[in-house]
């Protein structure tokens, strides 16, 4: 199992309808197939730059290439995120 999370902010003022539809936007990926265990986080620590997080797991690496690659996932990412995220850290985890 891999889980893929990402923390990031964003361009759009907190409680903003621009970010609504980003999050909402989003919610694209929680439909792709090999997605499991999708979740759209609010970042609540201090100790944090970032405002949002996203959260999904795959069953292996076949699943999270499948992901990556799969054109719903390519389209969010060139349309939404990298137009409306201001920074971001990805970090992906397996069970040790």
């Amino acid at each position: 199992m891999i889980r893929h999370t990402v923390v990031f902010s964003l361009k759009h003022p907190e409680g903003s309808s621009e970010e609504t539809r980003f999050l909402d936007s989003a919610m694209v990926l929680a439909g792709l197939p090999t997605v499991r265990k999708f979740e759209r986080l609010k970042q609540v620590s201090a100790k944090n730059r970032f405002s949002h997080g996203f959260s999904m797991e795959f069953e292996d690496q076949a699943a999270y290439d499948a992901y990556n690659l799969h054109p719903l996932h390519v389209e969010f990412v060139r349309d939404r995120w990298q137009a409306e995220v201001s920074d971001f850290m990805e970090i992906d985890y397996v069970r040790i």
